[in-house]
């Protein structure tokens, strides 16, 4: 049997309705050889007859009656397929799987999340966390279809495979004991700490901007302790070890006895939104890239009030 078509079984379901060719090819603007023809072009398809004619009209054949119940499901499926996809496009439902990474996963995503869920209730929202290698990874696998990045100006992304947006900048900024003596500073230098010592995260990327920052202004740093996670960081800040550096976004949670001052010439981060160049957003990510961008600004707008003049 060969394939189909479609729009001759709608001109068959016609066909039945008026019981004659002629009234159905009136109501569907045709001729009525047209439409014989194409009845007959239907018949030639399945390999039966569909129609008897009569003097006064036709009517269907058991084996048409059959294939007008068929397409009777085919119209069913075909409208409720458009329905679901119309929930799809109208973010009634669906799912939104997006990555972060640990700093902005405490600070600007949770801000994103809560604010396309208000706006999208029925959408299903899936974030994964995790350096930005693994994210890359994710991305490229379609685990995911937006994510957060970072970089430097000594290290940007440049992918072609990626559509970056850039949201934000992320200012570094001084971690010092609340009773230290640039505690109570709009701002500090790095020249005039070369003789404290430092807490790094170990292997992390703050700890290259430490040591760019430092040899910049003619010293190398003396690292005091080698920090896991910048909590851990701020204990042994608190605790007097030594002092640190940070990004702004990373103090969502700045403890009570740990202070924040700006950096004089400090290198800031970029924060970025990326998803793959040769992926369509989905209705639901298109929806969030704009979340992201209008949280971005906020945040950017609180960094740089939080921003105090070089002294």
């Amino acid at each position: 049997m060969a394939d189909l078509d479609l729009h001759r079984l709608h001109l068959l379901r016609e066909v039945a309705r008026a019981g004659s060719l002629t009234s159905a090819a009136a109501t569907l603007t045709f001729t009525t050889s047209a439409v014989s023809q194409q009845i007959a072009k239907l018949e030639h398809e399945v390999g039966v007859a569909l129609i008897e004619r009569h003097p006064r009209g036709v009517v269907l054949t058991d084996a048409g009656h059959a294939l007008l119940r068929y397409a009777d499901d085919i119209d069913r499926t075909i409208e409720a397929a458009r329905a679901e996809m119309g929930e799809f496009a109208g973010l009634r439902r669906g799912q939104l799987r997006m990555g972060t990474f640990p700093t902005v996963g405490a600070s600007l995503m949770p801000d994103v999340v809560l604010a396309f869920r208000a706006r999208h209730p029925e959408v299903a929202v899936t974030v994964i966390s995790a350096r930005r290698a693994g994210l890359l990874e994710r991305l490229r696998r379609r685990d995911i279809e937006l994510t957060l990045l970072w970089d430097y100006p000594w290290e940007r992304i440049e992918n072609d495979d990626l559509t970056l947006i850039p949201l934000m900048n992320d200012p570094t900024v001084l971690l010092v004991p609340h009773d230290h003596p640039i505690a109570g500073r709009r701002s500090a230098r790095i020249e005039a700490l070369k003789d404290q010592e430092w807490i790094v995260r170990d292997e992390h990327p703050v700890a290259d901007v430490l040591r760019r920052v430092c040899r910049d202004a003619g010293f190398e740093p003396r690292i005091a302790f080698a920090a896991n996670d910048y909590q851990e960081t701020q204990g042994m800040v608190a605790a007097g070890i030594g002092i640190a550096l940070a990004p702004r976004l990373a103090l969502s949670a700045l403890r009570p006895d740990v202070a924040a001052v700006s950096l004089a010439r400090s290198p800031a981060r970029r924060i970025l939104l990326a998803h793959l160049a040769s992926r369509r957003l989905s209705p639901a990510g298109e929806q969030a890239a704009a979340v992201f961008r209008t949280t971005a600004e906020h945040a950017q707008s609180t960094v740089r009030g939080a921003e105090r003049p070089n002294v």
